[in-house]
């Protein structure tokens, strides 16, 4: 029986971005160099079958650093920390290595410069999401204040509006951030924004190639996990950019396939803590039941990388 036509485009860039890879090789490296158990600090990425892999070689994933004992080493994640965090390391002379993104590091230091020059800080970011938790945990309470959506901005309250700066979690729709940015200076002409844009190159070169995929592609899937804030951004970007079934999907077995009768397009892309074994996966799906011609839609090249801790590299 012959199978039914379907391009299939594939989106690049997508998956993993250099800050997941980072984290994930840092928890790797650990456990080679102190050996099972090491102790990770919130899921090292948003992503259930990396978390399970590395809890295969002996990561033990808790919530708090309460959870951990003092003799053996704790990673923080990706996704970074309050202050208060590596300080509660300290006191309990633990062994840490913090597995933050650079590019989270830096919306940390750009919080505290602008809070040394006397400004408060506005964060543009989800609510209970750990790197919002982290970015606002780097200042004391009531030093940054949260806003999620345009409406939020009409009614934040501030110290003074003449001592105001802004910065941003970074994996946000960098549409709707843009539109919050615009309304935020609008109420308030004197903030401060970023010398840089926080939202990240990886979050940013994803959603563009799913605005060049979406008019293209009958059905749109997402590859990421439900807790992952990129992934899900992603599936609301296809929507807006004109593809109307647009769904997030943690592995093939996920997959709607009554809803996506009678397609003869579909968009595969992934979010960035998503691995491309998981993209395979679902691209080998459509292949058991279509005859795929894959189409890959480029709308930029990613060659960054970040260095590990020095703690973890071998000697030269």
């Amino acid at each position: 029986m012959s199978h039914p036509s379907l391009t299939l485009y594939l989106a690049a860039p997508r998956g993993f971005c250099a800050g997941v890879d980072r984290a994930i090789k840092i928890v790797e490296m650990a456990l080679q160099k102190w050996g099972a158990p090491v102790y990770v600090r919130h899921e090292i990425v948003h992503n259930k079958f990396v978390v399970d892999g590395l809890r295969d070689k002996g990561a033990v994933f808790v919530e708090e650093l309460s959870e951990c004992p003092d003799d053996r080493p704790v990673i923080f994640s990706a996704h970074g920390v309050p202050k208060s965090v590596p300080a509660a390391a300290q006191a309990r002379e633990m062994v840490f290595v913090d597995a933050t993104c650079p590019l989270v590091s830096k919306v940390h230091i750009e919080a505290q410069r602008h809070a040394d020059n006397g400004l408060q800080m506005i964060m543009i970011g989800h609510a209970g999401h750990p790197e919002t938790v982290g970015t606002m945990g780097q200042l004391p309470d009531g030093e940054v204040l949260l806003v999620e959506t345009v409406a939020d901005v009409a009614t934040v309250a501030v110290r003074d509006p003449e001592q105001l700066a802004y910065v941003t979690q970074t994996t946000l729709s960098v549409d709707d951030t843009a539109d919050i940015v615009a309304a935020l200076q609008t109420r308030f002409p004197a903030i401060v924004g970023p010398h840089k844009e926080d939202i990240c190159y990886a979050t940013t070169n994803r959603q563009e190639a799913v605005k060049a995929m979406a008019p293209m592609a009958d059905a749109m899937l997402v590859v990421g996990a439900p807790n992952s804030s990129n992934s899900k951004r992603l599936v609301e970007v296809g929507r807006k950019a004109g593809c109307s079934y647009s769904q997030l999907v943690q592995r093939a077995e996920d997959i709607d396939w009554r809803a996506l009768e009678g397609i003869t397009s579909i968009g595969i892309t992934a979010g960035a803590s998503a691995p491309e074994v998981l993209i395979n996966e679902v691209i080998d799906a459509f292949r058991a039941r279509y005859d795929v011609t894959v189409e890959v839609v480029e709308t930029a090249q990613e060659n960054v990388e970040f260095k590990v801790p020095r703690v973890l590299r071998q000697p030269a």
